[in-house]
């Protein structure tokens, strides 16, 4: 009898030893009303049974099929080395041995999952273990209830390709994949349908006593209910109508199994007002009381020299922080969604470059400068889509000097998130200043594994000393993607020294694929921009900033003043801002002075106690960029996930699995000693952990036990005829590894068949050979030769 009868047969005699004990007098007595409560009941209660032994299994360091490193291989076509710990039914993947919370990667749920081995040019043994629908591969929490991995570089979501260090190896791990992917319900059924022996020593085992309920009463109780309306409490934002939900203690169906907020969310209001300046060229009239400031700033400056130093007024400032200006490029962060669903990598890319131009056209009334963040500064908000998910975007200052700031967007249910540093430099001239942000913009397709990035222009502010004070964008940036091979080339104009409105904020550029140019780009970046499609010749806008564009603007919220923190920045600056809108610039520099003296101070104590300041939400990567602590890039999966929120800075993810809650009655577990199975493979000891199959105790009652007892024996004896097929075949794997070392063309101390000394070509013929055979033919060849000359 095959495994797989054997499973049916257990779950066949466990189901009818349950029936055996159910009593159809108590059912008759129930109304409908009553029945169905307690058949809601049940079924919640079972749904957190299923999920705490699944809890109860990863959580077991008893519970291992197989542990040891691997090589995986990432979405940046490089291998990361990680330790791998086989489960039935699951794979945990962590950073090192230490299999913690900080350094858990990820983990795979393998009950959908294939594995089958690949071909491979290098030594050791590849395999590769895939969805063949190519859905998400990828469980949302750890074994500790995680829900951000340790930093690594990111991992396909639908696949993964491991990389063993022998033949032996590989195979024994693709043997105890197989093993997990059959024996996952069942093992873990076994695992979990008792209690600690530690928890109970010396006690009596409690028994759960729990409604029970014949075929019979579920089948009448969907004859006489919509079976439609019933299955729909299992979607997220569906409603139960045409029931009744008379009940005490039973929560809505929409909140039915969705997991508590790990922290209380952060309150947000939307924010409306927004300034628009005027189209074309960006100027500033300065009062005649205001020209002899210019003139002193001037005389603190030379020309080439980094203006990062220098204290402005205050009446070219702009009343926001520099990070709140950032944050101006994600007003249309719809196109971005309707990026990620788009299936032609062209229409993807140009859906991108619209989303960057309308980032500009929102500008100040006349020539502002955002305020110069203060080491430690924060700023959080997120603007809502019409498909009610949210994208979030978070941002510190990270540096004073050099001026770095930082900042993280995410919506995870769209599919994007965008991490970057920005270090803020700016040169003067003479009559003119220009303004550098340098760093690129990553932002990734979480469901398409694409990561695109992006420069950003300089602002040029001229007429300084002489003629009319102005700014501009120029420089040229480049947004690109490695996935698919397109890249965008866009150049910002400044205006000409003889040229007029329609020179003025110009902006060209092309979408190429490779070295092909297949689109151009050419209008303003405040106005209009058209795209013209080389391969078909049609024209069309691509953006367009009127009064529609700005219709489709999303509302941004913010947090209120009164639940912001000290270092958030619109109460950072509050009393600047105030003094700003009512004209006052005296008080205004007098409050931007009392911050910036307390910059200071804080910076001399920090050099006198030799203490570096340690950002609060970012932290620097092996390459030296910034990163947030809390980034999730995990696609977005409809069946758990439920929605994105944020508090205290960390964005996170709500989802449906249940948790076992204090008050529930105990789950029932005994512990089975089960011999341990070893795997010799070559150079390597790969050890299955040990398992069980003799269960001394029994979680039904007196009239379920006789059922209950034979179940168990059959499970026993079905796995230990795997653990022995697993471990015939391991042998004849070592025996296979022993002949092939004594072969002529194998030397003795090589680890594989494919040796970096001496390879293997053709039909397993050695390179040795090969050479001898040719050296011996041009000698019989040079023989015949001369023989040939010498008998003429």
């Amino acid at each position: 009898m095959n495994l797989l009868q054997r499973i049916a047969n257990w779950a066949s005699d466990n189901r009818d030893g349950n029936l055996a004990d159910k009593s159809a007098a108590d059912a008759a007595k129930l109304n409908r009303k009553e029945s169905y409560k307690a058949q809601r009941k049940n079924y919640r209660r079972e749904k957190k049974r299923v999920a705490s032994e699944l809890m109860n299994s990863l959580q077991d360091p008893a519970v291992i099929v197989l542990a040891d490193w691997l090589k995986v291989r990432g979405t940046l076509k490089s291998w990361t080395k990680l330790w791998c710990v086989l489960k039935p039914g699951l794979l945990l993947i962590y950073k090192s041995q230490k299999t913690k919370s900080s350094h858990w990667v990820g983990t795979v749920m393998l009950t959908s999952c294939q594995v089958i081995e690949r071909p491979s040019k290098k030594d050791g043994f590849c395999f590769k273990l895939f969805h063949p629908l190519e859905q998400s591969i990828w469980a949302p929490r750890g074994p500790d209830k995680e829900t951000i991995g340790a930093v690594v570089q990111p991992l396909p979501t639908a696949y993964l390709i491991f990389r063993a260090p022998s033949q032996a190896a590989g195979k024994c791990w693709m043997d105890a994949l197989e093993l997990s992917l059959r024996c996952s319900a069942l093992l873990l059924r076994s695992n979990s349908s008792t209690t600690p022996s530690s928890a109970y020593a010396g006690e009596p085992l409690p028994v759960s006593h729990e409604t029970q309920w014949s075929e019979a009463d579920y089948e009448k109780h969907f004859n006489e209910h919509d079976l439609d309306a019933d299955s729909q409490t299992e979607a997220p934002n569906a409603a139960m109508s045409g029931l009744d939900t008379d009940s005490e203690s039973e929560q809505a169906p929409d909140d039915e199994g969705v997991c508590p907020l790990q922290c209380e969310e952060t309150p947000y209001v939307p924010y409306e007002e927004e300034e628009f300046g005027a189209q074309g060229e960006q100027v500033e009239e300065l009062a005649d009381e205001n020209k002899s400031l210019i003139w002193c700033i001037v005389k603190q400056v030379r020309p080439g020299m980094d203006l990062s130093k220098v204290v402005l007024p205050t009446f070219i400032l702009e009343p926001r922080s520099f990070l709140d200006k950032l944050s101006d490029t994600y007003y249309h962060a719809d196109l971005l969604s309707k990026a990620v669903r788009d299936d032609d990598a062209f229409n993807r890319m140009k859906l991108i470059v619209q989303w960057y131009l309308s980032g500009f056209y929102k500008k100040p009334k006349g020539l502002k400068k955002p305020y110069n963040p203060i080491l430690g500064e924060t700023f959080r908000c997120y603007w809502e889509h019409p498909n009610g998910s949210r994208t979030f975007y978070i941002a510190e200052q990270v540096s004073h000097h050099p001026p770095v700031s930082a900042f993280y967007v995410t919506n995870r249910e769209d599919g994007f998130s965008i991490t970057c540093s920005i270090l803020a430099k700016s040169k003067f001239y003479g009559n003119s200043t220009s303004a550098v942000l340098e760093g690129t913009a990553t932002m990734t397709l979480l469901p398409r594994n694409e990561m695109y990035t992006a420069s950003t222009p300089y602002a040029h502010c001229k007429g300084i000393l002489m003629g009319t004070l102005s700014m501009e964008l120029g420089g040229k940036i480049n947004i690109e993607c490695e996935n698919t091979g397109y890249k965008t080339e866009l150049e910002f104009k400044l205006k000409p020294f003889l040229g007029g409105s329609e020179a003025t904020n110009v902006v060209v550029g092309k979408i190429k694929f490779g070295k092909e140019t297949l689109a151009t780009i050419q209008g303003h970046w405040d106005k209009e921009c058209r795209i013209k499609d080389l391969r078909t010749g049609d024209e069309t806008v691509l953006f367009k900033a009127d009064n529609e564009m700005r219709a489709k603007r999303l509302t941004r919220h913010l947090v209120p003043m009164d639940k912001q923190l000290p270092t958030e920045s619109a109460r950072l600056w509050h009393l600047v801002s105030e003094a700003i809108a009512n004209e006052d610039q005296v008080a205004a520099t007098n409050e931007k002075t009392v911050l910036e003296e307390a910059q200071r101070a804080a910076a001399k104590e920090r050099a006198e106690n030799d203490k570096q300041h340690q950002p609060a939400l970012f932290e620097l990567d092996s390459y030296g960029q910034w990163v947030y602590k809390y980034a999730d890039l995990r696609p977005w999966n409809p069946r758990n996930d439920v929605r994105q929120y944020e508090c205290d800075y960390k964005v996170l993810t709500q989802t449906r699995v249940s948790e076992t809650t204090a008050d529930e009655e105990p789950i029932i577990r005994t512990r089975q000693p089960m011999a341990t199975k070893v795997a010799k493979a070559k150079n390597k000891t790969l050890v299955l952990g040990p398992r069980d199959t003799n269960s001394d105790s029994s979680q039904s009652p007196q009239g379920a036990k006789r059922g209950s007892n034979s179940s168990v024996k059959n499970l026993a004896l079905a796995l230990e005829q795997v653990n022995q097929s697993l471990e015939n075949h391991t042998r004849q794997l070592n025996d296979i590894s022993r002949r092939l070392e004594r072969m002529q063309y194998q030397p003795s101390n090589s680890r594989s068949m494919y040796s970096h000394d001496h390879g293997i070509v053709g039909g397993g013929i050695s390179q040795s050979i090969v050479v001898k055979s040719l050296i011996y033919a041009l000698i019989g060849l040079t023989f015949s030769l001369i023989l040939r000359w010498l008998f003429k």
